[in-house]
């Protein structure tokens, strides 16, 4: 073989040696619903400003890709908090949350991949503690739930806005009282309900008393308005129709005009 060939040869062999040693290290797949941002070791070090999109990306060998998760991702806490009377209240706490994508190099600079345990947990817990502090259990168990969640996410979404982080929700999963305020909370609840259904039904029964009254009132008036329009003439051509009405039926013997009460016709005999 030619020395020259030869030596192309094994210069080429070498290189995809290297290439393949080395191909971990210089290539990066960055997956759907991921970002990356690069630490350039010789080149100013963590690129804040860049962010890698989902794909195949070369990088020198001695760089470094840190890719992060940018989908919702959930997650829960389970706290003892005391409520507003000094009582223990154990809840269930679950959030939403992702890191802001354009944002994940100064979060990495900031915080770091591990800013669930950092920064979010602890926000959390502290807003949880805040908050059901200034209400009373049963508020808590029953009406004011939604305002009580509200208030939570309110007060850590800044707190994690400022730090590249993104907040989509906070929701109370359950709520743990002690045995006997359950209870009484239940019972207060449930006599609550019973006022509330007797006094639908009372509203009910007046309007139907109402309506009844409304309508018999109408007839009345009806009634005296029509007995205003009779007088003796009126009735009498209203027997004589009628009375001419009943001539007409086949059933009808004898007709004898004038024998009736006031004059009228009056028939006798049937088939």
């Amino acid at each position: 073989m030619d020395p020259r060939l030869r030596s192309l040869v094994i210069v080429a062999g070498i290189g995809v040696f290297v290439l393949i040693l080395l191909w971990s290290s210089i290539t990066v797949t960055i997956n759907p619903g991921e970002k990356g941002v690069l630490f350039r070791r010789f080149g100013g070090g963590l690129d804040k400003e860049q962010v890698f999109n989902q794909g195949f990306h070369f990088i020198a060998p001695w760089n470094k890709m840190f890719v992060y998760n940018v989908k919702i991702q959930e997650d829960k806490s389970i706290m003892q908090v005391l409520s507003k009377n000094g009582l223990t209240i154990k809840a269930e706490i679950s959030y939403r949350y992702n890191p802001v994508p354009s944002r994940i190099g100064y979060l990495h600079d900031e915080v770091g991949k591990n800013y669930l345990e950092t920064i979010i947990i602890p926000e959390i817990r502290s807003a949880t503690r805040e908050v059901i502090g200034e209400y009373l259990p049963e508020e808590l168990y029953s009406t004011k739930r939604e305002a009580i969640q509200v208030e939570i996410f309110n007060r850590t979404y800044a707190k994690m806005e400022e730090k590249n982080l993104f907040l989509d929700a906070v929701l109370i999963r359950e709520v743990e009282l002690p045995t006997k305020l359950q209870q009484a909370i239940e019972r207060k609840l449930e006599q609550e309900q019973a006022a509330l259904e007797y006094e639908f039904k009372l509203d009910r029964a007046k309007k139907e008393a109402e309506r009844l009254r409304i309508e018999a009132q109408g007839k009345s008036d009806a009634n005296i308005i029509l007995s205003r329009s009779l007088n003796e003439n009126i009735l009498r051509d209203k027997g004589i129709e009628a009375t001419m009405k009943l001539a007409e039926s086949p059933n009808s013997k004898v007709v004898v005009v004038g024998s009736g009460k006031d004059g009228l016709p009056l028939i006798l005999g049937n088939n």
